[in-house]
C-alpha cells in the first residue's frame, strides 16, 4: 500500500489493517496502529512504518490505547520472504538475536538487509518491540512481581528494564502496573491474530490425537502438561487467545508464546490465503473460514508421531505413541530415544525412530525452522523408513511450512478422488500455500 492508500484507511479506522502497517504522530511523537480511537491525525503530520520495531526505532512510543505493539504480524511478518519467516520464528522461539544469522546459513549483512527492507528495523530491535510488549502485557495483567517481569521478557538488569520500558512508553513500570503484586500468581498471555481463527476446528482436531496425561482438548480449551504444571489456551474475544499457566514458567514466557502462535498458526492471515484456494471449485467445498495449520508443540514430538503414523489410522498411532511415551516422564527427547529400546511397535518404525532422534542429536537433521522446506525434507528422507510423506508432514505439522504438500496422504486423495500424481498435479495452482489446502481437508 502506497502511503495515500495508507492514510484513507487510518481515515475511515478500518481497524482490518492492524498489523498491516503502523503510523507515527509527529507532534505527539507517538505510533499508532490503524483504527486507533484517538483524533485522526492531520496528514502532514503522519509518517507510516512496516513495522512496530520500525516506529520504536525511529524513536516512536506506543500508544497507549490501541496497543500497536499488540497487533498480529504483518504479511511481511508472515513470510514475504522465507527467510524472514524463518528468522522471525527462531528470533521468538530463542529469545537471542546473536548467531540468527549462522543458523540460517546467510551473512549478517544479507539478514539485516533483509529485515529492513521488510520490517524497517534490525533483528535486534524486533527482539526489543517484542520484549517490550511482553512486558507491559504483563505489567498491566498479572500480579508478577516487576523484577519477575524484567525477567520473563529478557531483561537480566532491572535499571535497564526500567530505562527500556520509559523509553518504549513514556511511563514507569509501576505506572504501568494496574494489579498488586501476588507472588506465585498464575501467569495470563493475551496472543493476537488475524481473525477469524476455527479455534474449535483445531480442537476437535487435537483432541483426536491427544496422549493422555500430556495433551487435552476440549470444552473450548486446549491443554498441555509441563514439568511446572498444566499450561491452558482458550478463546479470549473474536482476535485474541488467553495462555494461563505457573508463575514459574515467567522466564520462559517469550518462548512459550511463540510456541502457542506455532500451535494455532497465529501468524497466518487467512483472507488472502482462502482467496487463493477459493478459486479451486473443489477445493472451496472444504473451506472454512479461519482456516489454520494444525501445529505442535514440540517439533521432534510431532515428528515421531508422524513416523508412528504411517499407513495405519489416527487410532492406532495414537495408542502406539502412548506406549512409546508410558516409561518417560512426558514425551522422551530425541537424546532419551537415540538408544533406547523401542518394543511393541513394527521393527522398521523402531529403527527410523531412533536414527530420526540420533540425526537430531547429531545435527543432520534441523527441526528449529532453520532451514527451507527442501533442504529438511531431503535431510529427512535420508533416515531409512522416512519418505515423502512423513517428511511433508513433519514439515507441515512440526515445522509450520506454509507450501509442504503429503501428497500420498490417504486422507486426501480419497477426499479429491484422485492418485497421488495427479493430486500434486493440481496440488501446484495452490502455491504457496498447498499446506492449508490440505489442512482445509484435513479439519473438515
Amino acid at each position: 500500500m502506497d502511503a495515500e492508500a495508507c492514510y484513507r484507511a487510518i481515515e475511515g479506522r478500518d481497524a482490518r489493517f492492524a498489523g498491516r502497517f503502523f503510523l507515527g504522530v509527529r507532534t505527539t511523537n507517538i505510533y499508532c496502529r490503524p483504527g486507533c480511537p484517538a483524533r485522526v491525525p492531520r496528514r502532514e503530520n503522519v509518517i507510516f512504518f512496516p513495522s512496530a520495531a520500525a516506529a520504536q526505532a525511529a524513536g516512536f512510543r506506543a500508544c497507549l490505547r490501541c496497543r500497536p505493539d499488540a497487533a498480529p504480524g504483518s504479511p511481511a511478518q508472515a513470510g514475504t520472504a522465507a527467510t524472514l519467516s524463518r528468522a522471525l520464528r527462531l528470533l521468538e522461539e530463542s529469545g537471542d538475536a546473536a548467531g540468527l544469522a549462522d543458523r540460517l546459513g546467510v551473512t549478517d549483512r544479507h539478514l539485516r538487509r533483509l529485515f529492513a527492507r521488510h520490517l524497517g528495523a534490525s533483528p535486534a530491535e524486533v527482539l526489543r518491540t517484542r520484549r517490550l510488549h511482553l512486558a507491559r502485557q504483563l505489567l498491566e495483567t498479572s500480579s508478577l512481581r516487576i523484577i519477575d517481569v524484567a525477567h520473563a521478557a529478557g531483561f537480566q538488569s532491572l535499571r535497564r528494564f526500567n530505562e527500556a520500558v520509559r523509553r518504549g512508553f513514556g511511563r514507569t513500570p509501576s505506572q504501568l502496573r494496574t494489579l498488586p503484586e501476588a507472588p506465585g500468581a498464575a501467569l495470563t498471555l493475551r496472543l493476537p491474530f488475524h481473525p477469524p481463527l476455527d479455534f474449535e476446528a483445531l480442537l476437535a482436531f487435537f483432541a483426536a490425537r491427544a496422549l493422555p496425561g500430556l495433551e487435552e482438548a476440549g470444552d473450548g480449551a486446549w491443554r498441555r502438561r509441563l514439568p511446572e504444571g498444566w499450561l491452558e489456551v482458550v478463546r479470549d474475544g473474536p482476535a485474541h487467545l488467553q495462555a494461563r499457566m505457573p508463575a514459574a514458567l515467567a522466564p520462559r514466557a517469550l518462548s512459550f508464546a511463540a510456541r502457542i502462535q506455532r500451535v494455532f498458526d497465529l501468524r497466518a492471515d487467512p483472507a488472502p490465503i482462502a482467496e487463493h484456494l477459493g478459486r479451486d471449485p473443489i477445493l472451496k467445498l472444504y473451506l472454512r473460514p479461519g482456516l489454520r495449520i494444525p501445529g505442535a508443540w514440540d517439533p521432534f514430538e510431532m515428528a515421531v508421531r508422524a513416523v508412528l503414523g504411517q499407513q495405519i489410522s489416527v487410532q492406532r498411532a495414537r495408542a502406539m505413541a502412548a506406549a512409546l511415551i508410558a516409561p518417560f516422564a512426558g514425551f522422551p527427547t530425541a537424546a532419551q530415544l537415540a538408544d533406547a529400546e523401542l518394543d511393541g511397535m513394527p521393527a522398521v518404525r523402531a529403527t527410523a525412530i531412533a536414527q530420526l532422534a540420533r540425526s537430531v542429536v547429531d545435527g543432520r537433521v534441523r527441526l528449529d525452522g532453520s532451514q527451507d522446506l527442501e533442504t529438511v525434507t531431503a535431510a529427512l528422507c535420508e533416515i531409512a523408513g522416512i519418505g515423502d510423506w512423513t517428511a511433508q508432514v513433519i514439515a507441515l505439522r512440526a515445522l509450520g511450512e506454509p507450501d509442504a504438500f503429503p501428497a500420498a496422504d490417504l486422507g486426501l486423495c480419497q477426499a479429491l478422488e484422485l492418485a497421488p500424481r495427479a493430486l500434486r498435479e493440481r496440488a501446484e495452482r495452490w502455491r504457496p500455500w498447498r499446506a492449508y489446502a490440505a489442512a482445509a481437508i484435513w479439519l473438515s
